[in-house]
């Protein structure tokens, strides 16, 4: 390859404006193609020039010889930019240029292009100029030559092609002056005699990083063999035309790097070898002192350093501070500790490859090493699981203290819940409270007896006669012993009141079960009473079915007293409950008052229904032995009548309650319904009268026939209209009875 007499970073930002590139494609004659793409701005000659002395240079003398085919895109340009750089490519590269194509704008120059013809100039020119499209240009060069800017499949990226450029001349430059600096470094060291002196160490150190430039030559190399270089990926050649070589074989840029890299692969194995030889005559003395080093500092400042650290702190915030200080003591010992490491493997890589004489002194240096090091791992171990033990005592110490400290103010608190479920979470939590503070107490003796256990456990120091405890030892002892019982003491105080609190809070827990008890009693007082008044109702159609509604009104009231007995009991429960509670501001309120005024109001209206069920059986019962008799007195006829007007009559009159106040039984169309049962009966007993009438009239004679029957129809005449009269009010009551209904339908709406 021939020499690069300009280097791309020289005219960087010239290359990256992209006035000139080569594509990677040929023309039919394998001539490179040269692009030159001209911009509506005024393009620079002088930054062209360059740049097509810098493009001409990196091709071989074969290449060149082939010739280029230059292609001006126009078509964005002025004719004059055009023209001057057509005429300048003749100073620049006239033996190598073989065909320039000007891409023309569609119908721009047509008038212009007849002041100046090109392919009259030839001669003067050296070489041939022809104007054409865009469409046309694959007339001269074939399309998989061609960049997409033409239509064509050739693909170029300038950027990619600009950044493998800079990585081929670094790597040129920088592996041609590490291969100097190696090949003066490893001839020295064969004529020079064996020098210790960090001089010589000094000089072995080249201006490049070996490695790096090896893995940059490698990676240049693989983009090669890809055939990425350039910017292209290869290709055929084009219909008819000669089979297309990738550009990196025409530059030579392969085989250069291959050369380098060999070149460079092997005065940098010599390079290694020497550095391995006189580390290896140095790392010797260098093992020994360091070795010496950690066992004098490990047995002198280090022990020392440990020694004083025995105590426990009495909180947690003073092991913590022990155990910031023992990182700190473990933290200069680490730094020794990797020393240890560091040196064992280096013994452990010279006893592989070292004299037998050199062997000994090396097995004897590690296992004075190690020793050491171990012995001091273990105390700080120890001293760890010392400090890690205490923090746990300590931490659960300050948690159970919280624990006392909150279970104990919610005991000293005045007990004010709202009702029975608010007690019960109350207890609720107090309880838990209390299982937290066991669980505590336990983890803290667990955690105790760790910590006595391990501070009995530590390790002996070497060369020393066994000793007694030590009087920070004594002491931590003591605090723990100490801490627990009183934290005993403190738990056993919690779980006493706990039992006082606990026993109120259960009567609180029953008072209110008690008041809300004897509300549900009045409410069922209520709904007694409410039922009462509007179902019970009907008086039976005999005697029979009378005597057996009186029977169940009576197990009724029963139901109803010991309801109201209930709600009485649930009272003086709660007075006596408030009483030991010392509850003076709660009373049961308006219950007491509530519960006997539903429960007169009820026992006046179960008595009221218990006579009109006693008056209508005394009616039925009379009605009865009237109707089935043979031989009846007028006497038991007239009590019949009397006894069922009566009824009648108690059937339209209210209940009036102690109060005042006054409600009717049911609705009107039930009280008609049960007042229509008795005139019926009536009617019967009548009938039965004017029967036992008839019969006298045939005994005393036909003078009296026309007196009775006279008599007879009279009475008949009074019972239709009573009849008609009753029904008459009936319908009245039933129309104010619905009025009732109609105005308090209305006003619950409101």
């Amino acid at each position: 390859m021939s020499a690069v007499t300009m280097e791309a970073t020289t005219i960087l930002p010239i290359l990256k404006k992209k006035l000139a590139f080569l594509s990677g494609g040929k023309d039919r004659r394998s001539g490179l193609i040269l692009n030159i793409p001209l911009s509506s701005d005024q393009t620079s000659m002088e930054e062209l020039s360059a740049t097509l002395d810098y493009l001409l240079s990196i091709p071989s003398e074969k290449c060149k010889a082939r010739g280029f085919t230059v292609i001006v895109d126009g078509r964005k340009s002025q004719w004059n930019t055009v023209k001057t750089v057509v005429l300048m490519l003749q100073n620049v590269i006239p033996p190598e240029v073989s065909l320039v194509c000007v891409v023309k704008p569609d119908e721009f120059w047509d008038k212009k292009v007849t002041h100046f013809c090109f392919w009259k100039e030839k001669d003067r020119l050296g070489f041939e100029v022809i104007l054409v499209s865009a469409n046309k240009l694959t007339r001269y060069i074939e399309p998989c030559q061609l960049t997409d800017d033409f239509g064509g499949s050739l693909d170029y990226d300038h950027s990619d092609w600009l950044n493998k450029r800079l990585v081929f001349e670094k790597f040129t430059k920088e592996s041609t002056s590490l291969l100097d600096e190696l090949s003066i470094i490893n001839d020295a060291d064969k004529s020079s005699s064996m020098d210790k002196d960090k001089s010589a160490d000094c000089a072995l150190l080249p201006s490049f990083d070996p490695e790096t430039v090896l893995q940059t030559g490698h990676e240049l190399l693989s983009e090669l063999q890809q055939r990425r270089f350039n910017g292209s990926e290869g290709g055929g050649g084009g219909q008819g035309g000669p089979a297309w070589c990738p550009m990196e074989e025409e530059l030579l840029a392969q085989p250069q790097v291959m050369k380098l890299l060999d070149s460079l692969r092997e005065q940098y194995t010599r390079y290694q070898e020497l550095c391995r030889q006189r580390n290896k005559r140095t790392q010797l003395d260098e093992i020994h002192a360091k070795v010496m080093q950690v066992v004098t500092w490990l047995q002198g400042p280090g022990s020392e350093l440990l020694k004083t650290q025995q105590t426990i702190g009495d909180s947690i915030r003073s092991a913590q501070a022990l155990q910031q200080k023992h990182e700190e003591i473990e933290s200069q010992h680490s730094e020794w500790f990797a020393v240890y490491v560091e040196l064992n493997q280096q013994i452990a890589a010279l006893l592989s490859t070292g004299e037998e004489e050199e062997v000994a002194e090396l097995k004897a240096l590690q296992q004075q090493l190690s020793d050491v090091c171990y012995r001091q791992a273990a105390q700080l171990e120890s001293r760890q699981n010392v400090l890690q033990a205490a923090q746990g005592f300590h931490s659960t110490t300050q948690e159970l203290s919280q624990q006392l400290d909150g279970l104990l103010g919610m005991l000293c608190a005045d007990v004010a819940p709202a009702d029975g479920a608010a007690i019960q979470q109350n207890l609720k939590l107090l309880e838990e409270k209390l299982q937290t503070v066991e669980a505590g107490l336990t983890s803290l003796r667990q955690k105790g007896a760790l910590l006595l256990e391990q501070m009995c456990s530590q390790p002996s120091w070497p060369l020393e006669e066994t000793e007694s405890p030590t009087t920070e030892q004594q002491d931590g002892v003591q605090h723990i012993q100490s801490v627990m019982e009183d934290m005993q003491l403190r738990k056993q105080r919690c779980e006493d009141m706990v039992d006082v609190r606990r026993l109120k809070m259960l009567q609180m827990v029953q008072l209110f079960k008690c008041e809300e008890d004897a509300l549900q009693a009045v409410e069922w007082l209520s709904e007694l009473l409410d039922a009462l008044l509007k179902t019970h109702v009907r008086l039976g159609d005999d005697s029979q079915e009378t005597r057996t509604m009186l029977d169940k009104h009576r197990k009724f009231v029963d139901v109803a007293q010991s309801t109201y007995d209930y709600g009485r009991q649930l009272l003086q429960a709660t007075v006596v409950l408030c009483q030991s509670l010392r509850c003076t501001t709660r009373s049961s309120g308006d219950t007491l008052p509530r519960l006997n005024r539903v429960w007169k109001q009820f026992s006046v209206s179960a008595e009221e229904r218990q006579q009109r069920l006693e008056l209508a059986l005394n009616f039925h019962t009379a009605a009865e032995r009237v109707l089935q008799q043979e031989r009846v007195e007028a006497e038991s006829l007239d009590e019949v009548d009397s006894l069922g007007k009566t009824l009648l009559d108690r059937l339209t009159m209210p209940v009036i309650f102690p109060d005042g106040s006054e409600q009717f039984f049911g609705n009107p169309t039930d009280t008609a319904a049960a007042a229509e049962g008795v005139r019926e009966r009536l009617l019967l007993v009548e009938e039965r009268r004017l029967q036992l009438q008839e019969a006298r009239l045939h005994n005393d004679g036909d003078e009296r026939e026309e007196e009775v029957l006279n008599g007879q129809d009279a009475r008949l005449d009074v019972i239709g209209e009573e009849l008609s009269e009753k029904e008459d009010q009936d319908e009245e009551e039933e129309d104010v009875g619905q009025q009732e209904e109609d105005l308090e339908r209305a006003t619950q709406d409101c």
